[in-house]
Order: C-alpha cells, then structure tokens, then sequence
C-alpha cells in the first residue's frame, strides 16, 4: 500500500498539473489529527461530564404516577388518557375536602397524598403536585401551555370517626377503579360528613366505662377496681363533654380528666376500699392516650414527612405532659389534705386473673374501644381478633424472656401485619383496625407509678425519672412496631383478595 501511494505521488508530480487544496502537502511541523480516537475520547468525556454535572434522576422532577403509588393500596389506579379534564377546579376542590377530611378523621400524612394522587389521575389530571404540611394541604396544577391552578386547605378540627375514614377510603378506592364520577363522588363525599356517627353518644360513654372495667381486670384490680373504673370514666367523659362546650383547649380538658381519675382512686383509697388505686388510674388514661396521632405521627415520620410528624409529636408530648401534670397534681393534692401519707408504690402489684380470663376480657374490651373510636360494625370483630393476637404475642414474648421494652413492641409488629391484612381485606385503612388493637400494649400503669414516684416519693425521685423515660421507650416503640408491620405485611399481601386488587380498567 505504500508503493502505490509513492507511485501515485510521482505521477501527479510528472504530470504539471497543479495540486487541489486538499491535496496539498501538510506543514512540516504538523502531526495528523487521529480522528476516530479523538472522537472516543470527547464522546467519554462528554459523557463523564453529563454525570458531574446531571444525576440520573434530578431531585427536583416530579416523580411518576406509578412511583408515586407504589405500595399503596391505589397501585393501580385507573387513569384518564382521553385528554385533560376541563373543570380541572372542581376536581381539586373535590380533592381538597377528600383530604380535609381523611386528616379530620386521624389518617396519616401518607394515605392522604397517595389518595389525592390517585384520585387526581383518575379524573384525569396530570402534572399534580401535593404538599402537606402539618395541618395544611396544598395541591398545584400545572398543565402544560395554560394557567396553573393552586389551592390550600387548613384543618383546624379533629373528631374520632374511624366509620368515616373507612368510607372515605371505600369512596377512594372505587374512583380508583373507575366505578364512580366525579358528581357521583361529591356526592357521597358530603354525604359521608352530613352522616351521623354509627353509635350515639351514651353507647360511647357506657362503652368507654365498660372498656376501663376490663383494663382493671386484666391488671388484676379486683372487682371493685373495676366498678371504680366503671365509674370515674363515665363521670371523665361527661366533663369532657361539658369542657368541649366551653371550648377549653384539649390540654386543660386532658389534665383535668387525669386529675378526676386521680383523684376518685385516691379517695376510694382513703375510705378503705379494697381497691388499687394504681390499676384504677391506668384503666381511666388508657382512653386518654393519644395512640391514634402517635400511630400517624411515627407513620409520618418514617414516611418522609418530617414536618407532619414533628406537628403530630408536638401534639403527642403535649397530650402526654397534661395527663402527667394531672396526675402528679393530684397525686401531691392527695397527701397534702390527708394525715396518711400513703406511699402507694408500696402497695403489692395486682394479681391477674387466669389466662383465660385474660383472653376474654382483652377480646370485650377491643370491642368497647371500637365502640369509642365509632368503628364500623363489620370491623369490631375483626378488630378484636388482631386485638387478641397482639396481647398473646406479648404474652408469649414474656414467656420467652424477651424484655419489658422490647416485647410490646414485637407484640404491635404482629398487630400491624395482622391490621393490614383484615383491614384491606375489609375495604378499610390498616389504622382503624391498629389503633384499639394496641392499647392493652401500652403502658398506663408505668406513668402512674413513676409520676407517682417523681411528684410524691421524694425519696425516689431518679426512678421515677427513670421509670417516665422507659414507659415512653414502650410507647414510641409501639408505634413503630404498627408501622413495621404494615411495612412487612405489604409484599405479602396478595392483591387478589383485596378490595383494591380488582384489575384497574384503562379509560
């Protein structure tokens, strides 16, 4: 190839004729350009410099429907392809009050984005973003070449209807499937809020009575115990109400009913009744607990939301430090105004009943509390069996030397796989099943005995401080153990059996 090139050469220079400019003879201090490898080595740098400078998934592109719902119960959500909807204003007004109102009735900052992205797409809109923050939503829409259209919603109230979360998140389901439009939506939306509450109010009085009769049966307060229970929570729930009238703020109305409890056990104490007051006080702050916000708040923590959460625990502690500062008030009224200055952390712990007995009183009482909450009728029994399954697993927990700390916790994973489970099987959110299942888990008595210690027992002070810390560690790690088990039940759920597994039909 060499010699044809010389000879090629010669013969364009015997011939005379003057030599194109392309064929010109290179400058002798020039190198030829090798292109093929320069070529490589830009298109390598090009690409290693797209990297620097571009992720593969910018932070702040929205994410995909599809990513958006994973996990959820809309996972496949029906989705309008036949164009934008033009009253896209009345969708998100639709949007707003369905999301006002699933914060109304306790569900957590997830659950309610996944269903305003879900409902959004089933109407038809694209390019929705949601914001919750805190007690706030707002949702932006931004199609393209036209007007974006932003909305905020602020919810300042909250009620214990678990029913009507349950048929919000039916109503959610089937606008997902695409069974329902929009005017139909509204319709049962508002009919959902113009509803009464399943159980009157005397049922819920008698109810949460019962419910604190049972907490001191299973303690092993006695039968007198119980009927002080009985009791001092219907006199709790009648200045409940009567506060709620006067528009006290929840804090004062919580500490006054920690003290009104605190208070009847003391003085049954003073006139000799065979009672303990210790099991007495644990079965009357039971209701008073938070569990709810605190299921929701640690929820909305692990979530990603870290605003909602810090709101909700904000509202948590508060809740707590009223029922602590009733307590420890009454307790320190209690032996200021009597001569005996009992120290009640000296008094034997209470024996429970046979196990049998247990079971059965644990059963009834899961029921009463679905009563409290206005749970549907078809998930009280379902209700108490994930109840049942929590406390034998605590039980079992206990039996194996699992610690005090770690053993309610491990009891709340299983209720929270169990909720999941019978909940969607149901048409419901997974926290209306949780949160009455948990309460025999948590830890009333622990409160009691150390604000006891901390206010009145002078003397033992540091374990009150340190018995108000682990009864805290339990709480928190209950909780998360409810979160943890929905988060474990979700790969084993199979679809097929759920209300939400019916297949989604692409309009």
């Amino acid at each position: 190839m060499v010699a044809n090139d010389d000879r090629q050469a010669d013969r364009e220079a015997g011939s005379g004729e003057p030599k194109r400019p392309a064929e010109r003879d290179p400058r002798p201090n020039s190198k030829p350009v090798p292109t093929v490898q320069q070529s490589r080595e830009n298109l390598a740098a090009k690409r290693g410099l797209r990297r620097l400078v571009r992720s593969e998934a910018p932070p702040t592109a929205p994410m995909s429907i599809v990513e958006r719902l994973a996990g959820s119960p809309y996972a496949n959500p029906t989705i309008q392809v036949g164009g934008v909807d033009n009253s896209a204003r009345r969708s998100i007004d639709f949007s707003l009050l369905l999301a006002e109102t699933m914060f109304r009735f306790g569900a957590g900052a997830l659950e309610v984005e996944t269903s305003i992205i879900a409902v959004t797409a089933a109407f038809g809109l694209r390019n929705v973003e949601v914001d919750i923050t805190n007690q706030s939503i707002n949702i932006n829409y931004a199609p393209k070449n036209a007007t974006p259209i932003t909305l905020l919603r602020v919810v300042r109230s909250w009620t214990n209807n678990f029913a009507g979360l349950a048929e919000v998140h039916q109503l959610v389901t089937e606008i997902v499937a695409g069974d329902v439009s929009r005017e139909q939506a509204d319709r049962r939306l508002k009919a959902i809020l113009n509803k009464p509450k399943p159980y009157p109010r005397w049922m819920v009085t008698l109810a949460s009575g019962v419910f604190a009769a049972c907490v001191v049966g299973v303690i092993g307060g006695g039968i007198w115990g119980a009927l002080v229970a009985l009791g001092s929570s219907v006199l709790v729930s009648l200045l409940n109400r009567r506060l709620a009238k006067w528009r006290v703020p929840d804090f004062f109305a919580t500490a006054a009913s920690a003290f009104l409890i605190t208070v009847i056990a003391l003085v049954f104490t003073g006139f000799q009744v065979p009672i303990s007051p210790s099991a007495v006080i644990t079965g009357g702050i039971l209701l008073l607990l938070p569990s709810g916000r605190l299921v929701s708040a640690v929820q909305d923590a692990i979530n990603g939301f870290p605003v909602t959460a810090a709101g909700r625990f904000l509202s948590v502690f508060l809740t707590f430090g009223a029922i602590v500062s009733g307590i420890a008030v009454a307790s320190v009224l209690g032996v200021l105004l009597t001569d005996q200055n009992q120290n009640l952390l000296q008094n034997p712990d209470p024996v429970p009943p046979p196990l049998y007995l247990v079971l059965l009183l644990v059963t009834f009482a899961t029921v009463l509390i679905g009563i409290a909450e206005q749970t549907l009728p078809k998930l009280l029994l379902p209700t108490a069996v994930a109840g049942l399954v929590g406390y034998l697993v605590l039980y079992v927990s206990a039996l194996l030397g699992i610690g005090p700390r770690l053993a309610p916790a491990v009891a709340a994973v299983a209720v929270g796989v169990v909720a999941r489970f019978v909940a969607l099987r149901l048409g419901a959110p997974q926290l209306v099943v949780a949160v009455p299942s948990i309460l025999f888990l948590l830890t009333g008595l622990s409160i009691f005995r150390a604000m006891f210690a901390l206010t009145v027992s002078t003397e033992s002070s540091l374990e009150g401080v340190t018995g108000l810390f682990n009864a805290l560690v339990v709480i928190l790690g209950v909780a998360a153990g409810v979160v943890l088990g929905d988060n474990v039940a979700r790969p084993l759920w199979r679809r097929s059996f759920s209300v939400e597994g019916r297949r989604n039909r692409r309009r």
